[in-house]
């Protein structure tokens, strides 16, 4: 484990895909761009759709595939704006929410985002655990277990590079498609319905309305995902493109065009396991089939061949495994967006896979296999809950003149996308707040109702922030810079002559404009204090003690530049801490008793020093003396 210096989305990946290669043809130009929303897409055809499809074409036939195109609209939508803000911005979901939210906000979004995660890695153990018991025979509780190993085949589609990845995933994908489609074939649906299944309409009878709503807010609910927004933010980055207006609007539009591609071919596989659970089930009168396991076991006798079943189990498995790589990427993501820490890639696809398969084994051991459906569709519910915690920040940034420039989305878009927030989060909330409802009338429980409550609570309230915050920190920053005091009396100035400067640096190409921006501050015989801060995980533990490759080339680099300094006839002197940024150049700074401290950041993007985070402000607030911060980007 370590702390990670690049400010860039998946390091291991970023711009490896490089675009702007000349003599390349047309076609090839445009072939470049397309992938990032292959990886995106798995995630709306995941096993955990699958229930709710399931159930819809079942019990209504074909008329509920309208809800299905509407989702996918919305999906298409939001998915388009994540792509706007990696492309534009260079940040994914969780690094932009770490610059605009506070600590205690971003630290419950991470756990939530983390959760949604868990949740998403739930359904595709389930799902492909499931498949494997339908194809082999296998007990689930063994396959549930054998999902442990695709761990290691993540980390050789990240060895092997950004193409192969998005290829192995394209394959898998290709693998779902044909199997629906020969499925589809042996079912012989009725096209006419099928195409008045797009008319929006529900059924009239208010007991069969009601089921066809919770239905389509199900499906809903299953097929927008909070980890596809943070996922499709930093996959666009994998793409290395002109960094001038024409070139970002070029990459927006090839971005979108891979979008619309693929999140349509997930619409295509969600209506045909629609369209096959009405043609097969609906039309015969069964329609209470809604778990995975029955419409597999039917499929044989009511298609009269044993190639609908096999079919359906190996488009499960390939779901399942598709949906388990994207997964743990966008664990990579958050961690490495919200806290800044990598770890090896094994252990967090570990850590990710055995979050998930602990409750699996758990309902297993204990109820055995009948309740396993339930458990599918839980991992849908937790999805939902935290969708809005996805969304809402995204349209603020993406509706940000300041950061986005002339690439900023028009108001028609901000307002379709605010309608599309609204009533995902009324969906997902009517959903559970339904479920709640059931739970609060049955007696007993007291403790966990009181426990329902005070998480309730904290949930609309962490909501209500999200979409709050980001607009009274507009109107703050807008107050302060137009209110003005009456102007100071500048009759004698004191000009201070700073002898003793401290110099936080990071062994960059900023370095250099750092120190001249330095020794612009300091008197003729004034010193300089080399500082550069040890964030090993050796160090951390040992301190000044730690003699780890990080500490020891750190140690070199620093008093290289003293000794560059002293041969120039300038007073240096090296110092390194070892830890925490902040707390580490407060305590250096006044060991040396410096009275000024200088300090880089990277100006266009707001308070982003080069020791990262919020260290300018947490050191600015503890320190007595001038702190002057350099934008990098300046010229000296």
């Amino acid at each position: 484990m370590s702390n990670i210096h690049p400010d860039k989305s998946l390091g291991e990946v970023h711009e490896s895909v490089d675009t702007t290669r000349p003599n390349r043809s047309a076609l090839r130009k445009v072939m470049a761009f397309m992938g990032p929303a292959y990886l995106v897409s798995v995630g709306y055809m995941d096993p955990g759709n699958w229930a709710t499809d399931l159930a819809g074409g079942s019990q209504f036939g074909y008329s509920l595939i309208w809800v299905l195109l509407m989702s996918n609209l919305m999906a298409l939508l939001l998915q388009s704006l994540s792509a706007r803000l990696g492309i534009v911005r260079r940040r994914d979901l969780a690094q932009a929410n770490r610059e605009t939210y506070p600590k205690p906000v971003n630290f419950a979004l991470y756990l939530l985002a983390e959760v949604a995660i868990a949740a998403t890695d739930l359904a595709e153990v389930l799902g492909m655990a499931i498949g494997l018991q339908l194809l082999t025979g296998l007990p689930l509780i063994w396959g549930v277990l054998i999902t442990v190993l695709d761990t290691f085949l993540l980390l050789l589609l990240q060895k092997l590079g950004m193409r192969k990845m998005e290829a192995f995933i394209i394959v898998l994908v290709f693998i779902i498609g044909c199997s629906f489609l020969i499925e589809i074939i042996l079912a012989k649906p009725d096209l006419s319905e099928v195409v008045k299944g797009f008319v929006p309409s529900l059924p009239a009878d208010k007991v069969m309305h009601d089921k066809a709503l919770f239905i389509a807010i199900g499906i809903i609910g299953a097929t927008v995902m909070p980890h596809n927004l943070y996922l499709h933010s930093a996959l666009v980055q994998s793409r290395k493109i002109k960094r001038d207006e024409a070139g970002i609007r070029r990459a927006i539009r090839l971005n979108f065009l891979d979008t619309t591609i693929a999140l349509n071919l997930a619409f295509l596989v969600n209506a045909a396991i629609l369209i096959l659970a009405a043609a097969v089930f609906f039309t015969s009168g069964r329609t209470e089939v809604a778990e995975i396991k029955d419409a597999h076991h039917l499929l044989d006798s009511l298609l009269g061949t044993s190639l609908a079943p096999a079919l359906f189990a190996i488009a499960l498995i390939a779901a399942g495994q598709s949906s388990t790589v994207t997964g743990t990427l966008a664990g990579q993501i958050v961690m490495e967006g919200y806290l800044r820490i990598r770890i090896n890639p094994w252990m967090r696809r570990l850590l990710t896979r055995v979050i998930a398969i602990v409750p699996a084994v758990i309902v297993i051991l204990i109820n055995g296999e009948e309740d396993i459906d339930q458990l599918l569709i839980f991992s849908q519910v937790v999805l939902s809950l935290q969708l809005g915690f996805a969304i809402i920040p995204l349209i603020h940034f993406v509706s940000d003149k300041k950061t986005m420039g002339t690439f900023v989305i028009k108001p028609v878009v901000q307002v379709a996308a605010w309608v599309v927030t609204a009533v995902l989060v009324y969906l997902n909330l009517s959903m559970v707040g339904g479920q709640a409802a059931d739970f609060f009338r049955e007696p007993g429980n007291t403790w966990w109702k009181i426990l329902a409550v005070l998480a309730g609570i904290s949930f609309i309230g962490l909501l209500v922030i999200t979409i709050v915050y980001p607009l009274l920190k507009k109107r703050w920053a807008s107050r302060h810079a137009q209110l003005h005091t009456e102007p100071a009396d500048l009759g004698t100035l004191a000009v201070p002559a700073h002898k003793r400067i401290a110099v936080a640096l990071d062994f960059s190409a900023n370095d250099s404009k750092i120190l001249a921006y330095a020794m612009g501050q300091g008197s003729a015989d004034a010193s300089y204090v080399l500082i550069h801060i040890v964030e090993s995980v050796s160090a951390r533990v040992f301190e000044h003690d730690s003699d780890d490759l990080e500490t020891q080339k750190d140690r070199e680099h620093l008093l290289n530049y003293e000794k560059q300094l002293k041969a120039k006839g300038i007073r240096a002197e090296a110092r390194l801490g070892f830890g925490d940024r902040a707390k580490q150049i407060v305590q250096v700074v006044t060991e040396t008793n410096a009275d000024m401290l200088v300090i880089g950041a990277h100006g266009h993007s707001g308070i982003r020093d080069l020791i990262y985070g919020q260290t300018i402000n947490t050191v600015r607030h503890e320190l007595k003396i001038p702190v002057l911060v350099v934008n990098v980007n300046a010229p000296v």
